[in-house]
C-alpha cells in the first residue's frame, strides 16, 4: 500500500485486507457503524463498477434487511459521501451506485494487479509478490458483519494461498531454495496432502543437498494417499523420478560457472527476454546440430544478447566455452579465415600445434573429432558469410553454437536447422531501463522530458543508448537535455573517435558491402515518406523492374539494412534512414515517381470504394511511377489500410515541396477510405493541408471542396459548430461560382452539421434544399442521397410518414442505380423510423440487412453505429439475449475506433 502523501486531505487509504478501515494522512477515518463499514466494503470490492441498491442491499444484509431496507441503505450512503474526500465519490447511476476511486487506493486491488505483474514479469517476480503479499494485515473485512463478505473473504484467502505458491515457484526458479525451506516445511505440515507444496518441498530439499529427506517425505505423502486409495500425481511422481536419477537439470539455476573463452558478460544487458527464451529453446533441441543465427543491423545488440545468453547458461557445458570474432564487418581488417579460427579453437582445446593439419577439411575434420561428444558452447560472433561459419560447426548433437552477423546466413537455416533469429530494437520500456542501469533512476527522474526526447530519438537502437547512456556517465555534469539537444542535431550526434562506439562508423561498415544498385535504392529508402514501404512502391522509388528490386531489398534486408515484416513490407530503423539520407546521394525524380505512385494508386481505390462519387481530375503519373489499379473493395480497403500511414506522409511530403495540386488531389484520394475507417483526426488534418495548398492554386473550386471536407470531418470530430463556419464559407463560394454541384453537396454538409447541433429544423431546410438542387441537375444518384437525408431529419422532427415516404423513394434510386453504400444507410435510417414508430420487428429486418450489406463492404464505423441501433430494437422487443449480442460487438468495435463516449454509453446498456 502507498504511504500517505503530504496532503492529508486528498489522498485516502482503503484497506480491506484486514480491518475495513479509510486511511488519511496516516489517521483512521470513523466509519461508524459495521453495516455502514459493510456498505462500503461491498462498493469498494466493485470500485468503479455500478451495484444496483438490490444487489447492496442483499449483499450487505442478506436475509436479515429491515423493513426500511433502503431508507437504511441512504443513510449509510449519505454518511459515508460526508467522509470521503474530493476525488473520490459514491455517484447514482441508471445501473446502481458506483463509488468512483483511483483503485491503487484499495489494496484489494492493488493486491491483485501486483499478483498479475508478479506473474508475467521473470526478473522482479519475487519482489511484486513481496509488495503484494505485504498488503495483507490479516483476514478481510473484519470489523463488518455481512455474509456475503464472509464468502468474498473465504475465495479471497485461497486467492491469498495461492499468491504465496506462485511466490515460492518465483523463489525457486530464482534459485531461493534455502530461503523458503522453513516456510515450505510449515506450509507441508499445515496440508500434508497438498501436492503443488510438497513437490516445491521436494525441489527444495533436493537443491540444498537434502535428497534423501526429499525421498522421505514423498514415501510418507505416498502411504498417506493410499489410506484415501489413490497414489500421487503424475508431476509428483515424475519428480520423484527425477530426484531418484540425480537428474543435473533439476539443480539450482546458476549453478557451477565455468568460464573459458567467453568475453565478459555485457554489464549494461537490459532487456531481451523474448529473444532469451526463445534462443533457449532452439538450443534444447537434441537431435541435431542446434545453430542460433542471430542477424541485426550494426550496433542493435547482436553480441551483447549472444554473450548474455552464453553466460546464463554456461553451467550447462561444463566441456567449455569457445568464442572467436571473425570480423565479418571490421573496419580495419579482412574477415578471420577458417583456417585461423579453427587453429585458435584447436589450440584451446589441447591439441599440439604440430598436430594441427594445414588443409581446411582436415583441420574442421580434426576439430569435429576432438568435440564429439562433448558438451560445448560455442560462440562465432560477427561472421560475414556462411562459408566462414560452416567449416566451425560441430558433427554431434551435443554442442550448441551461436553465430551472430549482420547477414542473415540462411544457408546455415536451411542446410544445418539453424535457428535464425531477427533481432530488433529495444521496447521503450527496455531501453529506459538500460538508461537507468547507467545513470540511476533519480537523474532520469530529474530531467523527464529530455529522458522521454532521448528515448525516441534512439529509438530503442542499443548502441545509440549505450552512446549517450555512456556520455552522460563519463561526464555527470553534463545535462540530460544538452545531449537531446544534441542528438537534435542529427545522427553526427552518435559519432565517436572509437569506431566500434561511433554508430556511423559502425552502419558503414555495412555501407562498403553494398553493389552500387543496392547503395542507390538504400539512399532511396531513406527519403521515402512513411514508416514503411511495400514492394511495390520502392519499385516505383527505384524506377527498376519488379524482379530487379526484389533482388536489391533481398541483399538490403540480408545486410539487416531493411527489415521485411510478415506482410511483406519493408521498414528502416530511424537512425539508419537518417544515416541513408545523410550519407548517400538520392535521385530528385525517384520522390516524384513513388508519390505519383501513392497518388495514382488511391485514386483508383478511391473510385473502387465509391465508384458513384464524383471523379478526381488528374494527370499522367511519373514514367516509372508504375500504379496498381485496384477493384473490389475488400481488396482495396486492405491496400488503404497497409499503406494509409504513407499516403499521410506522401501529401506533407508534396505540400513541403510545393505540389499543391498533388497535395490536394491526395487529399480527395484518401477521402473515402478515410470516411469508412473512421479516421475522422486524419481526415482533418489532410483536408487541413489541402485548404493551405488551395492558397496557392487559382481554383474555387478546389477551395470549396477542401471546406467541404474539413467541415464533415468537424462535424464527426464532435466540433460542429467549428464546421459550420467553414461550410457556411464554401456555401457562399460555390453560389458565387455558380456551381449547383458543390452548392448541392454543400447544403448536404451543413444538414449533418447542424443535425449534430441537434439543430433538425435547420438541418431539414438544408436537406431539403439539396433535394431540391438535385433535382434541378437531374442528378439521381445525389438525389437518393438528398432524399435520405430529409427523410432522417424529418424523423428527428416526428414526422415519420414523410420520413418513411423519403427514405423510400431513396432505397428505390439507391437499388435502381445499384449503390450499395446509400442502400445501406437508408435501410439504417428506415430501421430507426420503424423502431420510433413503434414497428420493432420492421426495424430489426430494416437493420439487418443494413449490417449485410456493411459487413460486406468492411465499413466498421457504420457496422458499430448500426449494432448499437439494432440491440434497441431487439430490447423493445423483449429480446435480451439479441440486445446484449449486438451491444457487446458494437462495444468492441467502438472501443477499437476510439469512440469513447459511444463506447461508455453501450457498455451502460450491457451492465445488468
Amino acid at each position: 500500500m502507498p504511504g500517505p502523501t503530504s496532503d492529508s486531505s486528498v489522498h485516502v487509504e482503503f484497506r480491506v485486507l484486514g480491518a475495513v478501515e479509510a486511511v488519511s494522512g496516516g489517521t483512521s477515518l470513523d466509519l461508524g457503524h459495521s453495516r455502514q463499514r459493510s456498505v462500503l466494503a461491498v462498493l469498494l470490492v466493485a470500485a468503479n463498477q455500478p451495484v444496483p441498491a438490490d444487489q447492496l442491499l442483499d449483499r450487505v444484509w442478506g436475509e436479515q434487511q429491515p423493513q426500511r431496507g433502503r431508507d437504511a441503505l441512504y443513510g449509510y450512503l449519505s454518511r459515508l459521501r460526508g467522509l470521503l474526500p474530493d476525488d473520490v465519490a459514491i455517484v447514482k447511476r441508471p445501473a446502481g451506485y458506483v463509488l468512483t476511486v483511483d483503485e491503487n487506493t484499495i489494496d484489494l486491488h492493488r493486491f491483485r494487479r501486483l499478483a498479475a505483474q508478479a506473474r508475467a514479469a521473470t526478473p522482479n517476480a519475487l519482489a511484486l509478490f513481496d509488495e503484494a503479499l505485504s498488503l495483507w494485515r490479516g483476514d478481510a473485512f473484519t470489523g463488518t458483519d455481512s455474509d456475503w463478505l464472509a464468502d468474498v473473504r473465504t475465495a479471497l484467502n485461497a486467492e491469498r494461498r495461492a499468491v504465496q505458491l506462485d511466490r515460492i515457484d518465483a523463489a525457486l526458479n530464482a534459485g531461493r531454495h534455502s530461503d523458503i525451506l522453513d516456510q515450505l516445511t510449515t506450509l507441508a505440515d499445515d496440508d500434508p496432502l497438498d501436492e503443488r507444496v510438497a513437490a516445491q518441498l521436494l525441489l527444495a530439499l533436493y537443491r540444498a543437498g537434502r535428497p534423501s529427506e526429499a525421498l522421505q517425505r514423498y514415501d510418507k505423502l505416498r502411504e498417506q494417499l493410499a489410506d484415501f486409495g489413490t497414489d500421487p500425481g503424475p508431476a509428483l511422481r515424475g519428480l520423484h523420478q527425477r530426484i531418484l536419477a540425480a537428474d543435473p537439470e533439476l539443480d539450482a539455476p546458476g549453478s557451477t560457472p565455468a568460464p573459458r573463452q567467453l568475453p565478459a558478460a555485457p554489464v549494461w544487458f537490459t532487456g531481451r527476454s523474448p529473444e532469451l527464451d526463445r534462443m533457449t529453446t532452439t538450443a534444447g533441441a537434441n537431435n541435431t546440430v542446434v545453430v542460433s543465427a542471430i542477424a541485426g543491423a550494426g550496433g542493435i545488440g547482436k553480441t551483447w544478447l549472444a554473450l548474455e545468453w552464453a553466460h546464463r547458461h554456461v553451467a550447462e557445458f561444463p566441456d567449455g566455452q569457445l568464442f572467436v570474432d571473425l570480423q565479418g564487418f571490421s573496419p580495419t581488417a579482412e574477415p578471420v579465415p577458417p583456417t585461423v579460427a579453427l587453429r585458435g579453437f584447436l589450440g584451446a582445446l589441447g591439441v599440439e600445434p604440430g598436430k594441427i593439419p594445414a588443409d581446411l577439411a582436415a583441420q574442421s575434420a580434426l576439430f569435429r573429432s576432438t568435440i564429439a561428444g562433448k558438451r560445448l558452447l560455442i560462440v562465432l560472433d560477427n561472421a560475414a558469410d556462411p562459408d566462414q561459419v560452416v567449416p566451425l560447426l560441430p558433427g554431434t548433437p551435443t554442442s550448441v553454437v551461436l553465430v551472430t552477423s549482420r547477414r542473415q546466413l540462411t544457408r546455415l537455416v536451411t542446410r544445418y536447422g539453424a535457428g535464425l533469429l531477427r533481432l530488433g530494437v529495444l521496447t521503450e520500456d527496455e531501453a529506459r531501463r538500460l538508461l537507468v542501469s547507467w545513470l540511476g533512476e533519480e537523474r532520469l527522474n530529474a530531467e523527464p522530458d529530455a529522458v522521454a526526447e532521448l528515448l525516441a530519438c534512439c529509438g530503442g537502437f542499443p548502441l545509440a543508448l549505450g552512446i549517450v547512456a555512456g556520455r552522460a556517465h563519463t561526464d555527470p555534469d553534463v545535462s540530460l537535455t544538452e545531449l537531446a539537444a544534441d542528438l537534435r542535431s542529427g545522427i553526427t550526434a552518435l559519432d565517436d573517435e572509437d569506431p566500434s562506439t561511433s554508430l556511423p562508423a559502425v552502419l558503414s561498415w555495412s555501407l562498403r558491402a553494398l553493389a552500387p544498385a543496392e547503395r542507390t535504392l538504400f539512399g532511396l529508402l531513406g527519403i521515402a515518406p512513411g514508416p514503411d514501404i511495400s514492394h511495390a512502391a520502392a519499385t516505383a522509388l527505384a524506377g527498376l523492374s519488379s524482379g530487379e528490386t526484389s533482388a536489391i531489398l533481398h541483399a538490403l534486408e540480408q545486410l539487416s539494412l531493411v527489415e521485411r515484416d510478415t506482410a511483406g513490407r519493408y521498414r528502416m530503423h530511424d537512425l539508419v534512414r537518417q544515416y541513408a539520407r545523410e550519407h548517400v546521394d538520392a535521385d530528385p525524380q525517384a520522390l516524384r515517381r513513388v508519390i505519383d505512385f501513392y497518388l495514382h494508386t488511391a485514386i483508383s481505390g478511391h473510385d473502387a470504394l465509391d465508384p458513384h462519387a464524383t471523379p478526381i481530375e488528374h494527370g499522367d503519373p511519373a514514367p516509372g511511377a508504375q500504379p496498381l489499379s485496384l477493384a473490389g473493395d475488400r481488396a482495396t480497403m486492405a491496400w488503404f489500410d497497409a499503406e494509409d500511414p504513407c499516403l499521410l506522409a506522401a501529401q506533407q511530403e508534396a505540400f513541403a515541396r510545393g505540389w499543391y495540386r498533388t497535395t490536394w488531389q491526395l487529399a480527395g484520394a484518401l477521402s473515402t477510405y478515410q470516411y469508412l475507417q473512421a479516421h475522422m483526426e486524419d481526415t482533418r488534418s489532410i483536408w487541413q493541408i489541402a485548404l493551405a495548398a488551395t492558397e496557392h492554386l487559382d481554383d474555387p473550386n478546389a477551395t470549396v471542396v477542401a471546406r467541404r471536407n474539413l467541415g464533415n470531418a468537424l462535424i464527426r470530430l464532435r466540433r460542429a459548430e467549428e464546421a459550420i463556419e467553414h461550410l457556411d464559407v464554401a456555401l457562399e463560394l460555390a453560389r458565387q461560382c455558380g456551381d449547383r454541384h458543390q452548392e448541392g453537396v454543400t447544403l448536404s454538409s451543413l444538414t449533418s452539421g447542424h443535425a449534430a447541433l441537434g439543430q433538425h429544423r435547420e438541418a431539414l431546410e438544408c436537406a431539403q434544399g439539396s433535394l431540391a438542387v438535385y433535382r434541378e441537375m437531374a442528378n439521381p444518384g445525389r438525389e437518393a442521397m438528398a432524399l435520405n437525408a430529409v427523410g432522417w431529419c424529418a424523423a428527428q422532427v416526428g414526422d415519420h410518414d414523410s420520413a418513411r415516404e423519403h427514405c423510400q423513394a431513396a432505397l428505390e434510386l439507391f437499388r435502381k442505380h445499384h449503390n450499395d453504400l446509400g442502400e445501406a444507410a437508408t435501410l439504417d435510417s428506415l430501421g430507426y423510423i420503424a423502431d420510433h414508430s413503434d414497428q420493432h420487428g420492421q426495424a430489426v429486418d430494416h437493420y439487418r440487412a443494413a449490417l449485410e450489406i456493411r459487413r460486406k463492404l468492411g465499413h466498421a464505423y457504420q457496422v458499430a453505429d448500426t449494432l448499437d441501433r439494432l440491440g434497441h430494437a431487439y430490447t423493445a422487443l423483449g429480446e435480451s439475449a439479441q440486445a446484449r449480442a449486438a451491444w457487446a460487438e458494437a462495444l468492441d468495435l467502438y472501443r477499437a475506433q476510439g469512440r469513447d463516449a459511444d463506447a461508455t454509453r453501450v457498455r451502460l446498456a450491457l451492465t445488468p
